[in-house]
């Protein structure tokens, strides 16, 4: 995991103030809950006293209660209420919660891991979905793998073709995607296969987003072609643009063992004249978030949840010529790691990734 980011751990919308919410992100067990002006808190979820569990705890006014005796903790984590000791009791100020520092930006709660400075940066999302107009629908899973291997298997989009088939959903893309009107989408599904070559790649860096234009096509067939484009910015985000579908992916570790997925599908375009009113525009991304949790990541995950090692990282695997914004990733996420554990003078040069670093990766063989 990468020190000193920005995290998005859930959505908005999953915590209100009537009630608590626990989750765990980041190797921590976590309590989310908001005052009664809306202001949002997160904090450690154990409490100090008996290690109860806080997100079973009620709210009561600006303090969240524990479950097991009621003792009551402000915004700031201090214990201001002790029952069993009486209102006028001196309440130790050891007696408190972790209180962390969250943001809310683009719909998600997103927590500062690393070291505490004035002032923090910015959440960092690229303008492609920090500008996306388009009415979407989000969603939240997690997955029993790595968050290293999840994002390697957004940033090589060419494994569409081969692990999204034989399902009868995907008959979908096939139609969707590679059909053709001549032929009514009948010959999508031979098309469809047929697209595994990568052509016109292109890779450029933008501070820690990159971005990866490329096409996906039919060698020997120009007409069977789809441009793609793949967006990625640290610590763990990917949107993925091409004709039929618009995604954005946020990618948060549970632990080393699990990943938080929290899937974004916008609206088609297409359809805004068509469908006039927004709540049923907004039925076709929730639909495609349906079928993406229990069709394509089941198909991905039979993959990737049986690769080996388990955490992706430099000079883990033979990357190929293709592979040049994983490589990149690899490369830079090994940087930023280096560069969040490093002294206060760490040179600015620690963002910059050279060719030669990322030929070596792209070339070197597995250990």
């Amino acid at each position: 995991m990468i020190p000193d980011q920005w995290y998005a751990i859930t959505r908005s919308q999953d915590v209100r103030n009537d009630r608590p919410v626990g989750v765990r992100r980041l190797g921590m067990d976590l309590v989310l809950w908001r005052s009664t002006d809306g202001t949002l808190v997160c904090q450690s979820a154990r409490c100090p006293h008996k290690g109860a569990n806080m997100a079973d705890g009620r709210l009561r006014g600006d303090t969240l209660g524990c479950p097991y005796h009621d003792f009551r903790f402000d915004a700031d984590g201090q214990c201001v209420l002790a029952p069993c000791l009486g209102a006028e009791a001196r309440i130790p100020k050891s007696m408190r919660l972790d209180t962390h520092e969250v943001r809310e930006e683009a719909g998600l709660i997103w927590l500062w891991w690393g070291r505490r400075s004035e002032p923090l940066p910015e959440v960092q999302i690229p303008p492609e979905v920090r500008d996306k107009p388009e009415l979407y629908a989000t969603s939240s899973w997690s997955q029993p793998v790595n968050y290293t291997r999840y994002i390697e298997s957004l940033l090589d989009f060419y494994h569409v073709p081969v692990v999204h088939r034989d399902h009868w959903f995907n008959w979908f893309d096939y139609v969707g995607w590679s059909g053709t009107a001549k032929h009514l989408g009948l010959d999508g599904r031979r098309r469809y296969f047929a697209m595994t070559k990568v052509e016109n790649s292109r890779l450029t860096v933008e501070g820690t987003t990159l971005r990866h234009d490329f096409d996906l096509c039919q060698e020997g067939d120009p007409t069977n072609r789809a441009p793609m484009n793949v967006t990625f910015t640290f610590p763990g985000m990917v949107h993925i643009h091409t004709e039929p579908f618009d995604v954005t992916i946020w990618m948060t570790p549970i632990d080393e063992e699990h990943t938080q997925v929290l899937f974004r599908w916008y609206e088609d375009a297409h359809l805004k004249k068509a469908l006039r009113l927004p709540a049923l525009r907004r039925l076709i991304p929730r639909m495609a978030l349906f079928a993406q949790k229990r069709v394509q990541e089941v198909q991905d995950m039979r993959v990737v949840s049986q690769i080996q090692p388990r955490v992706s990282g430099r000079q883990v695997n033979r990357f190929v010529a293709v592979d040049e914004l994983n490589a990149k990733y690899v490369v830079m996420r090994d940087q930023l790691k280096k560069q969040a554990g490093a002294g206060p003078d760490e040179a600015d040069g620690a963002f910059r990734v050279d060719d030669a670093d990322l030929e070596a990766d792209l070339l070197a063989p597995s250990e």
